[in-house]
């Protein structure tokens, strides 16, 4: 299975500061916001990883992370030239997705589950067909909203209702067989202009082929969109940092613990990043 990450929007909902970063760039707590979808697929055992960038803006992504060796990773880049949606992943990401299964994590999304990786190895398993999640929230109106039947098996997914059927949200994290990249493209634009990844999951629902598994209700989760929500996960992450004495996706402890990377390639992270926290912690291991 390969990954991609989908980290070419705007960020037009934090401007001004967005204007001269992109925004999976920007800092969440100790470390960008980029590190939590990257740690998201490699916790989910997925080392070939795409991150998809906005036009011109690839030299400060790879000035970041490289091409992952560093990590025991392999990391491709390209950019999305025209903001077509999400599903249009699929599309630029055709060449390197090939022939195999995609895991597709949205670029401002935060997860963290103590039982999150578990549930990523279920999703990831599978080989056929579509696997998402459903989210609990206040207001489920902004996002793709899930029905579910009385015995519990869902049966529609509605993109931005008006009146939601349900609490229960999809958010930015979707496994696919490898159908999905002739589904995307024979996908309509909605009336936005988008192809939208809601379109691709009501595909595979109408086969039967779609599954939705229900995050721990303990998930922390936040799209990281706007000032209120970016400075709502930063402070989240802070507290469950220091409560567990644990870093949240700390992309080179999951690659140590995964084996990916010994722990002389660790230490020496740690060294070059000695005079800050995060490099002391990454010495602690």
């Amino acid at each position: 299975m390969k990954g991609i990450i989908l980290a070419a929007g705007k960020g037009t909902r934090l401007y001004p500061i967005t204007k001269p970063i992109c925004k999976p760039l920007l800092p969440l707590y100790d470390k960008p916001l980029l590190y939590y979808p990257l740690a998201v697929l490699m916790q989910a055992g997925i080392r070939e990883i795409l991150v998809i960038v906005p036009p011109d803006d690839q030299f400060p992504f790879e000035k970041l992370l490289g091409d992952g060796h560093s990590l025991g990773l392999s990391l491709s880049y390209r950019e999305q030239k025209v903001q077509r949606g999400i599903a249009d992943a699929f599309l630029v990401g055709e060449e390197f997705i090939g022939s195999d299964s995609v895991c597709l994590v949205l670029g401002d999304n935060v997860f963290y589950s103590p039982t999150l990786s578990a549930q990523l190895e279920q999703a990831g398993r599978s080989r056929s067909g579509g696997t998402v999640f459903g989210l609990p929230v206040e207001d489920p109106r902004p996002f793709g909203v899930v029905e579910f039947d009385q015995s519990g098996r869902a049966i529609s997914i509605e993109e931005k209702p008006q009146n939601p059927k349900s609490n229960f949200i999809v958010p930015g994290l979707y496994f696919y067989d490898n159908q999905v990249v002739g589904i995307a493209r024979h996908l309509t634009p909605s009336a936005r202009g988008e192809l939208e990844i809601t379109s691709v999951n009501n595909a595979y629902l109408e086969r039967g082929e779609l599954s939705v598994i229900p995050l721990d209700p303990d998930t922390v989760w936040f799209d990281a969109g706007n000032a209120d929500s970016l400075l709502q996960a930063g402070c989240a992450i802070r507290e469950i940092q220091r409560k567990s004495g644990c870093a949240v996706a700390c992309p080179e402890q999951i690659a140590f613990e995964q084996g990916w990377i010994g722990r002389e390639q660790l230490r020496a992270i740690g060294e070059s990043l000695r005079m800050t926290h995060y490099g002391q912690y990454l010495l602690s291991l």
